[in-house]
């Protein structure tokens, strides 16, 4: 269930440094591109899809980069799945303004839902250059 707090600054930013603290966070190995399919020809789902969204024109899957990318956004990627009943909002927002504050990059993220394991989980992407250095800011707000 999605929850809107009302909250203080200060209070939102100190419940969202226990939301980071307490999700399970994954630093996906390699290198990750989208590639692109028509809106009437959606992508098949691999093992190593990542995820799939559309828009009006065309499907974009996340995947990793063959080793013959050409001219694809290289992007490194990283995920949390937050705990059951583990008020999160505001947690894209606050972490998408620390990442641009701290390294001077946007990022992308893409959300999902997996009852099984809680609830909602975010795939974030980063230029692959700086997946190191977001992975570190992300370590530090864990670590308070």
């Amino acid at each position: 269930m999605v929850s809107v707090s009302v909250e203080t600054r200060q209070q939102t930013e100190e419940r969202l440094r226990q939301v980071i603290s307490m999700a399970d966070l994954t630093v996906h190995d390699g290198v990750w591109h989208f590639e692109e399919f028509p809106a009437d020809r959606p992508p098949a789902l691999t093992d190593d899809t990542l995820a799939v969204v559309r828009d009006s024109e065309s499907w974009s899957r996340l995947v990793p980069l063959p080793r013959d990318g050409g001219e694809s956004e290289r992007f490194g990627v990283f995920s949390f799945h937050f705990p059951a009943d583990l008020d999160n909002s505001g947690f894209v927002g606050w972490l998408a303004s620390h990442l641009k504050a701290e390294l001077g990059t946007g990022v992308f993220v893409i959300c999902g839902s997996n009852r099984a394991r809680g609830g909602i989980y975010d795939y974030w992407g980063c230029p692959v250059e700086l997946l190191q250095e977001a992975v570190a800011v992300v370590e530090a707000l864990r670590a308070g």
